[in-house]
């Protein structure tokens, strides 16, 4: 049997990348609407349950700091291999814990595993496929994100509905486990960072204006997460719908930002990322300022804003990715993903903490102050943008983002 073309061998390496991401969000989102059956079962208050939020974020944030001091040591194979095994076991002990104290232990480590996991995948992504092809590449990894909201979610509630709430996790590590073998199994070895020794065995490369690249990626999540966390409510608060209507309004949100993945991973790739994250920028502006200044409307209506707010919004990630990863050398990068989830990571858990701080609740459920929330948004947009203009240089092609 001859071997599979190269074209084969990619679409393989980017399939088993998305599943590796698409197990750890889903570990991440469904804890979230297991809330109330966890409190009730475990005796946790509403602070105890936060703690068990935000400690995956936090763990994720600080793991990717410290792994700029050793990410690009090692063959990323070996390293995604060790930190996924780490997930697969802290996911495990999530469903074997007795008591809040040892599943805030397993979330830790589970999110303390994850972030550096999410920086690996973009760099093999980085390292293997050629600029011409990487927002496409990074866009069918990032299709995990909406697959999650579409399928993993909904099976994770299904599951604790049917066997406590200790199903979803045991689940889900026996589906990562499968994924584990399986990317022992085919995904080849990447160690071509190994041989570039500059910047190898320090962080000298990691110059002022990279940095930049960093508060670009805080700035464009820290606009979606003002928002994010609390569109649900605002739908029922606000908006009229019931908490029915919820699941089906983000199913068909999920669906299409399946969807329009890939379609902006084209556009990143036909544009330049730079180009095509200012277009996104800008465009998002328009369903921030409507969405959030929506009044009771019928479920259709919103259904089509909440759709192009998410498929915008989130679109916004993968010329981010494409642009930042693509501003280093395979020796560093690694390490600068590391740190660029870290900021990712923090932006959104400032971010939705600022959000809830900004807002209050009107004795019958209404959001105040929502509609103000979505212009800081903007406002955050457009200091992104300028962050993007320094970022990518002041030069005639935006995109000036030269080969790594």
């Amino acid at each position: 049997m001859s071997d599979p073309s190269p074209a084969a061998q990619e679409r393989t390496l980017l399939w088993l990348l998305a599943a590796v991401q698409f197990t750890h969000v889903v570990d991440f989102m469904m804890l979230m609407p297991l809330g109330p059956l966890l409190m009730q079962r475990l005796g946790l208050s509403a602070t105890r349950f936060g703690a068990l939020v935000s400690a995956y974020t936090l763990a994720s944030a600080a793991m990717g700091v410290l792994g700029v001091f050793w990410l690009d040591r090692l063959e990323r194979k070996r390293t995604l291999l060790m930190l996924y095994a780490g997930f697969i076991a802290a996911t495990l002990l999530c469903g074997t814990a007795t008591g809040a104290t040892g599943l805030l232990i397993a979330r830790t480590v589970a999110g303390a595993c994850a972030g550096l996991m999410g920086a690996v995948v973009i760099a093999i992504v980085s390292d293997r496929v050629p600029a011409e092809r990487r927002g496409q590449a990074i866009g069918t990894v990032m299709t995990a994100y909406a697959l999650s909201a579409v399928a993993g979610v909904p099976l994770g509630l299904g599951l604790a509905n049917l066997g406590g709430w200790r199903s979803p996790f045991i689940v889900l590590a026996g589906l990562a486990g499968v994924v584990w073998l399986l990317l022992l199994r085919f995904l080849p070895r990447v160690d071509g960072h190994l041989s570039q020794t500059a910047g190898a065995t320090s962080t000298a490369g990691f110059t002022p204006r990279l940095a930049l690249g960093w508060g670009l990626t805080f700035t464009v999540v820290f606009a979606s997460f003002l928002l994010i966390p609390y569109l649900g409510a605002f739908m029922v608060g606000n908006v009229g719908l019931t908490l029915t209507d919820l699941p089906w309004v983000y199913l068909v949100g999920g669906a299409a930002t399946f969807v329009s993945s890939h379609w902006i991973g084209r556009l990143a790739d036909r544009l330049g990322p730079a180009r095509a994250l200012a277009l996104l920028l800008v465009a998002t502006m328009v369903p921030h300022l409507l969405f959030t200044h929506l009044h009771p409307s019928p479920l259709p209506m919103v259904t089509l804003v909440f759709v192009l707010f998410m498929t915008l919004t989130s679109g916004r990630a993968i010329p981010t990715m494409a642009l930042v990863a693509s501003q280093v050398p395979s020796s560093l990068r690694g390490r600068y993903l590391a740190v660029n989830m870290a900021a990712s990571d923090g932006a959104s858990g400032l971010a939705a903490w600022m959000g809830g701080l900004l807002l209050s609740t009107a004795p019958d459920g209404t959001l105040i102050g929502f509609a103000q929330l979505g212009w800081l948004a903007v406002g955050i947009s457009a200091l992104a943008l300028g962050l993007l203009w320094t970022f990518a240089g002041r030069a005639v092609r935006l995109d000036a983002t030269p080969a790594p």
